[in-house]
């Protein structure tokens, strides 16, 4: 063999292992969980959003990957976190309306993580009970953000970068949870998004008031990206960022109509971005279909957990990092109560199963009226009301009245508009997600009517998350 040539295979052979060396260390990886709050997957740059400006999310899933099979377990936000928090289904942990708590008993990510030797920390927004299922340490922040604190207090990000810094000997895990952008609408610059050039996504109906809320929406994305910005450059400056893994989720969709309270895919799909710098191949997409329960098992198991006694409803993706393999669940499911919410219906469950290419909705009161705070004083949706068009009329009698079963099929109709259930050609497909949704409410305990008329006793009557600052922690 040519000299040369052999000396350049074992430098390339010395690099490489050098390269896993770096990243596959004794120690174990920190982890990060940046989350958005009430932001529709499709609102970013990277996701193919032509008008908002995303540069450091984008920059983000350009290092990492960006998901497009994601899927949060509730279309509202303390049922969802207390989910992912468990990595158990809504009603299972019992936390399946809005402003709920979890059963006794039922333990969260600080749980498993700390016999791990990893710290445990929050900031910023907290929306979970009781506190004693969550013992995060606290880090500060506020439950909203009503736009009177100076900038940056709702999410104060030097606290963050204080527990990064504490002690480089120990692993850590940190929850960073923005209010942004759930309204009020009120950081960032809508100049930017003047609201006469923005492209109108297909599902919402054309109004100068929609239009004008969709400006100080993508005003609110781009201060939160900004956000993103500084927690990566704190990772950088403290020179943890090769042994830090960052995945940043979306959360459920916007307050806009067919987004948050809902099961339509632009309610329950999740914008995704993990990076693992040395350990995950960068530039990449991937097509598995993972749900929010999956990511406490993904955690623990890359803490060097055992996560096959525990319990969990999810599963670890960490084959689908590796690029070991691109599939993950054949089906992942949501829950979506009214009972115990603003302005809500008195009973309007919401159940959803999808394969990725096909989304199942059950609704399980058919004959009531579908009510939340969007139909009751939201600006937006009286705009609609008020329109002239066909289309508006149309969105407006959909999202009032629904029928007991909704199919559709994303690929060719991603914003929901055709509802196909009952349709002799998808006959197959609606049987076997229907089946597969019975499987799972049994699975879960899930009694449909008798569950959701039992949602608000599964309500606190003092909520914790209303406590702003480090009094919500507990001692850990």
């Amino acid at each position: 063999m040519n000299v040369m040539l052999f000396l350049q295979i074992l430098l390339f052979i010395s690099t490489g292992l050098l390269c896993h060396g770096a990243g596959d260390s004794a120690r174990p990886p920190n982890l990060l969980l940046f989350l958005a709050d009430d932001m529709t997957f499709t609102d970013l740059g990277c996701y193919g959003n032509p008008d908002v400006r995303t540069p450091h999310l984008d920059r983000l899933a350009s290092e990492g990957i960006r998901f497009t099979r994601f899927y949060s377990s509730a279309p509202t936000c303390s049922p969802l976190r207390q989910s992912l928090f468990t990595g158990l289904y809504p009603v299972r942990n019992g936390a399946h309306p809005n402003h709920s708590r979890v059963y006794d008993g039922i333990k969260s990510i600080p749980h498993h993580l700390r016999p791990l030797g990893y710290r445990v920390g929050i900031v910023g927004k907290r929306h979970e009970a009781p506190a004693s299922a969550f013992p995060f340490e606290m880090l500060g922040g506020t439950h909203g953000d009503s736009g009177k604190s100076p900038d940056g207090e709702d999410l104060p990000l030097d606290k963050a970068r204080e527990f990064m810094a504490r002690d480089s000997s120990q692993p850590w895990c940190l929850f960073v949870t923005s209010n942004q952008p759930h309204t009020p609408w009120n950081r960032g610059d809508p100049s930017v998004y003047p609201p006469s050039e923005l492209t109108m996504p297909p599902y919402l109906v054309d109004t100068p008031v929609q239009r004008q809320e969709l400006s100080k929406y993508y005003a609110e994305i781009t201060y939160m990206d900004g956000q993103v910005g500084q927690v990566l450059s704190h990772l950088k400056e403290l020179d943890v960022e090769d042994n830090t893994l960052i995945l940043w989720l979306s959360e459920q969709g916007s307050q806009f109509p067919f987004c948050k309270w809902t099961c339509y895919d632009t309610g329950i799909h999740a914008a995704a971005i993990l990076r693992w710098p040395q350990r995950v191949k960068s530039g990449r997409t991937s097509d598995a279909l993972i749900s929010y329960v999956d990511i406490v098992p993904t955690f623990v198991d890359l803490a060097g957990g055992d996560t096959s006694s525990l319990g969990f409803d999810g599963k670890s993706f960490v084959s689908v990092l590796n690029d070991k393999t691109q599939r993950h669940n054949d089906t992942v499911f949501a829950v979506n109560t009214t009972r115990g919410i603003y302005s809500g219906s008195e009973a309007y469950g919401i159940r959803a199963a999808t394969d990725g290419r096909w989304l199942y909705i059950r609704n399980l009161h058919p004959s009531q009226q579908f009510q939340n705070v969007i139909t009751h004083r939201n600006n937006v949706f009286i705009s609609w009301k008020n329109a002239s068009s066909n289309f508006a009329s149309q969105q407006v009698a959909r999202y009032l009245r629904r029928p007991a079963e909704e199919l559709y099929e994303l690929k060719t109709d991603p914003w929901c508009l055709r509802n196909i259930a009952g349709k002799a050609s998808t006959g197959d497909i609606q049987k076997k997600l229907s089946a597969s949704l019975d499987a799972w409410m049994k699975q879960q305990g899930d009694q449909g009517d008798a569950t959701e008329r039992a949602a608000k006793g599964r309500q606190p009557q003092v909520k914790p998350w209303s406590k702003k600052g480090p009094g919500y922690s507990v001692s850990h």
